[in-house]
């Protein structure tokens, strides 16, 4: 539950007869933790399910970087005193090592998204005290990446908001930073980085998470200016500046990415979006048809129109879009297009790894694809450790995982991953969460009505649940990724009968 001590907002937690009392609200966005679900030892966010020890405050799953702040405790009789010190900041930042010279190794983490923040971190949270050189092809540091689509490109986010640390934090910890870098080949076997102006980098363990590449659309007049992609901060800042002064914006793709940004321009105040898709339901294949048609309504409700089985044609205008051509001949008016159509894994400089079929990295369950070779995020595809195969997942939150992970690997660990995924996604106010993964399934068990807002979509493959998507229902669904990973989730014949209290059965 949450109270007050003095003006100091406070979580306290009871387990049997042990209490705790914590900052109260989650180190990522800030969303009250009572409001989550409590399992065990473990304190679920309700909105973007990180992790808190219902003992220490120390975070156990991402998002969010830093621990919670602890205070003390102790009973007097039936009162609970707590006490909060002056100056208490809420969050704490985990103890990490820096480079001592003590150790002659030098590690590599190649990327400079979520997971190479994560793996920087857990690399100096367990000791390493060698050379650590983030590289990075981009020229910020490690980024908010979902906000790009969301409030930042809303004008609602300012930049300092999106960073993950500042630039004192790396120096604090001994990372050395080499920023707008194009690695073009990593030789595994001679341990050897080789940047595309020649010069090398020698390695002795590494961590790749270099993410995906966005796809293109290979059709006329593809090269105009005004046509954009949304994979980094830059794309998003340029869409930003365009978009403030845009009449008429056409999204491609009704992606995860592509519907956020139809909802972030009809925020930012362009007057038509217009989103065009080849499939007839929005997030159909993601979500079924009956969420797919609710999301879908929420944005026409909102003045974004659509184009559905439809794909485009070519883009026509003298140096810049002006128009989109769908393939039936119509034309949109366009000053502005933003193509979401998925992505493919950044791996095609990888020389001596096994690559999956579509380009990930094969990795074990430790993340480790070769010896002091590790790979997270995007690229990888690792165990399923919940249902058996193999699986690549593009989540935000899973390579923020991914990163610790393999970070805690390298540093001499052995952690598998056992997580369960967990995603995101929100329009025009109403989020959905989604726990788990389901690539296809057999059916869809409701609890609660699509049409209505307020539901929880479970997706059964074989009679057993393998993910699970949910709005208006924060707290029932952290308990739910809960009871996946403890293995307990309610069986199926239960779901069908409904009137289940999530989170009791955690208690069970």
């Amino acid at each position: 539950m949450q109270v007050s001590v003095g003006e100091s907002d406070v979580l306290l937690v009871r387990r049997d007869d042990a209490y705790s009392a914590f900052h109260a609200y989650c180190s990522h966005y800030g969303a009250p933790l009572a409001g989550g679900a409590l399992s065990g030892n473990r304190i679920i966010c309700p909105w973007h399910h990180a992790c808190f020890h219902a003992a220490t405050g120390r975070q156990l799953e991402p998002p969010g970087l830093d621990a919670l702040q602890a205070y003390e405790v102790r009973l007097d009789g039936d009162d609970v005193i707590v006490r909060v010190p002056s100056e208490a900041t809420g969050h704490r930042v985990v103890e990490m090592s820096g480079r001592d010279g003590s150790d002659e190794r030098t590690f590599v983490v190649l990327g400079g998204g979520a997971a190479g923040q994560y793996a920087l971190e857990a690399l100096r949270e367990k000791g390493f005290a060698g050379r650590l050189v983030m590289v990075t092809r981009e020229a910020e540091t490690p980024y908010d990446r979902p906000n790009c689509s969301k409030e930042y490109l809303q004008g609602e986010a300012p930049e300092a908001w999106m960073f993950l640390r500042d630039a004192a934090f790396y120096d604090g910890i001994d990372v050395e930073r080499m920023h707008d870098r194009t690695v073009v080949e990593l030789d595994a076997q001679g341990r050897t980085l080789t940047f595309h102006d020649g010069e090398t980098l020698a390695f002795d363990g590494i961590v790749i998470c270099t993410g995906g590449t966005p796809r293109t659309l290979n059709v006329d007049g593809a090269e105009l200016e005004g046509i954009h992609l949304l994979r980094s901060y830059g794309d998003a800042k340029a869409i930003l500046a365009e978009g403030r002064g845009a009449s008429n914006a056409v999204v491609v793709g009704g992606s995860f990415i592509g519907m956020e940004v139809a909802w972030s321009l009809k925020e930012l105040g362009v007057d038509e979006v217009t989103v065009v898709e080849p499939e007839d339901v929005p997030f159909a294949r993601a979500f079924g048809e009956r969420v797919g048609r609710m999301v879908h309504s929420i944005h026409e409700e909102n003045g974004v129109r659509f184009m559905l089985g439809r794909t485009v044609e070519s883009f026509r205008g003298a140096d810049r879009v002006e128009r989109v051509v769908v393939e039936d001949g119509v034309e949109i008016d366009a000053d502005l297009v933003v193509v979401g159509i998925g992505v493919r894994p950044a791996t095609g400089f990888i020389k001596g790894l096994e690559l999956a079929d579509d380009g990930a990295v094969v990795v074990d369950s430790y993340l480790r694809a070769a010896e002091n070779i590790y790979a997270a995020g995007d690229i990888a595809q690792f165990p399923d450790w919940r249902h058996g195969g193999r699986v690549r997942i593009e989540h935000w939150r899973l390579a923020c995982q991914h990163g610790r992970i393999a970070g805690y690997n390298l540093a001499g660990d052995e952690t598998p991953y056992r997580s369960v995924p967990y995603f995101w996604t929100a329009h025009f106010g109403t989020s959905i969460r989604y726990v788990g993964h389901a690539a296809e399934w057999d059916e869809i068990v409701y609890d609660g009505r699509p049409e209505d807002r307020t539901f929880i979509a479970f997706y059964l493959r074989d009679e057993e649940v393998v993910a699970a998507a949910g709005s208006g229902r924060d707290k029932d669904m952290a308990a739910i990724e809960e009871l996946m990973r403890r293995q307990m989730v309610p069986r199926v014949e239960e779901l069908r009968a409904g009137g289940i209290d999530y989170p009791a059965r955690l208690k069970m």
